[in-house]
């Protein structure tokens, strides 16, 4: 068991910055929740193929409502991962792509969607299994 005064301490201010996502108090749980909800994860993804208007990414993300989509981007953007370009025309111009940080955690996700494409016979067989 090693000595208490030669283990590394980090301060509250560190352990914050880097984020403990088991925490209830932890900034990082609001960002897990954007990124991966079901419309957090379908914008990620969409946006990987490069920049959407609005209407774009409503079209192409079937289901989702306008006010939710809005809302998503707005997290999305907010975290970091969205960047949301205006221009002054009329009528008005908007456009969506990625960040950088965007384009990574957008892989990461993408990985898992693919993963439950890929998957996706053998968990409904589950699903049936225990109906």
């Amino acid at each position: 068991m090693a000595n208490k005064e030669t283990m590394p301490t980090e301060t509250l201010a560190e352990l914050m910055q880097r984020g403990n996502v088991f925490a209830a108090q932890c900034p990082s749980r609001e960002v897990l929740k954007h990124v991966t909800s079901r419309w957090g994860v379908l914008v990620l993804v969409a946006l990987l193929g490069g920049t959407h208007r609005f209407s774009d990414l409503r079209r192409k993300i079937g289901g989702v409502s306008e006010r939710m989509l809005a809302q998503t981007l707005q997290w999305l953007e907010q975290d970091g991962f969205v960047l949301r370009t205006s221009y002054p025309v009329v009528p008005p111009h908007v456009e969506y792509s990625l960040t950088p940080l965007g384009q990574e955690v957008g892989l990461r996700v993408e990985a898992l969607a693919d993963w439950i494409q890929e998957k996706l016979p053998n968990i409904l067989a589950a699903q049936q299994a225990d109906a």
